[in-house]
């Protein structure tokens, strides 16, 4: 834990325009984690059933636009 708390000291010592350079980074960095997790779960099946659910609230015209 002593890797997290050290980069927790150095991102709260950034000036703003780093900071704001490291926040748009994160950013991208967190995105593209979020990413890879939704395609390895859909891959491998953990989402079948909430798009089976969705779908059969849409035939049922249970949906709604969004």
């Amino acid at each position: 834990m002593g890797n997290v708390k050290s980069i927790e000291s150095a991102v709260e010592s950034l000036p703003p325009v780093e900071l704001a350079e490291f926040r748009r980074w994160f950013a991208e960095f967190d995105g593209n984690a979020l990413d890879r997790q939704i395609e390895q779960d859909a891959a491998s099946g953990k989402l079948d059933l909430l798009a089976a659910e969705a779908l059969a609230d849409y035939r049922a015209g249970s949906a709604r636009q969004l």
